[in-house]
């Protein structure tokens, strides 16, 4: 007959006690935020990801300073640019700046969401923006650096439907160097008020519009003489 062993629990608390109270002391057990971003984590990581990315950020004036608002940038295929995006212009504004994209499956959307990933959902989108966050979504992926991709009416809908503005962010970046920007242009009007899935379509093709014109109006961004840049474009 199997016999089962234990062992004291005040001897086995005070072990673990002894063993985690280091970690607990260095890492808060409530750091997260009410939508899963660990600002310590995040900290943490910082100069890990300004080894890969040395971002320029622009237009952080068009921005509002309290309350929510709908981010679009443009997205080179494997470029991971809204995450860069979205972790420059937290460190720059002073305040999260939610990306969205995040998996559903474990390790790697666990750790996403710890820093600041959101599911690409419309409801989930919808609440963040509702307590008054800043949610950057990315357009569809291009293989050109310099195209802007459709942008996602459903995540737009999100915007209208929580009434914020939503703002395109021109980014780009070099496959073969550190070097990256994230432009934040003016808010992007609707031409008309409209009701139903019309307005989301037609602010996203607004949006896309407006990317593509940021994108073009680029100058070099490395050395200022665009034949030289686009060499270290990938």
């Amino acid at each position: 007959m199997a016999q089962l062993i234990q062992f004291p629990r005040k001897a086995a608390a005070r072990v673990g006690n002894t063993l985690t109270e280091p970690l607990r002391a260095a890492w808060p057990v409530f750091s997260v935020d009410d939508f899963g971003r660990d600002p310590q984590l995040v900290s943490a990581l910082s100069p890990l990801a300004k080894l890969r990315w040395d971002v320029t950020v622009g237009g952080l004036q068009h921005l509002p300073a309290r309350t929510g608002a709908l981010l679009v940038c443009n997205s080179r295929r494997w470029s991971l640019s809204s995450v860069y995006a979205a972790l420059a212009l937290s460190e720059a504004a002073g305040r999260p700046v939610r990306f969205v994209g995040r998996p559903d499956i474990a390790p790697l959307g666990p750790f996403m969401r710890r820093i600041g990933g959101l599911l690409a959902q419309p409801t989930e989108v919808l609440g963040a923006l509702r307590h008054h966050e800043l949610v950057l979504v990315s357009a569809a992926g291009t293989s050109h650096p310099r195209h802007a991709g459709a942008v996602p009416h459903d995540l737009v809908g999100a915007a209208v439907v929580a009434g914020v503005p939503v703002f395109p962010v021109a980014t780009m970046s070099s496959s073969l160097g550190r070097a990256a920007r994230a432009e934040v242009g003016p808010q992007v009007r609707p031409r008309r008020k409209r009701r139903g899935p019309l307005a989301e379509v037609e602010l996203a093709e607004q949006v896309q519009h407006h990317l593509q014109r940021m994108l073009d109006a680029f100058g070099g961004m490395q050395t200022g003489v665009a034949p030289l840049d686009w060499l270290a474009e990938g």
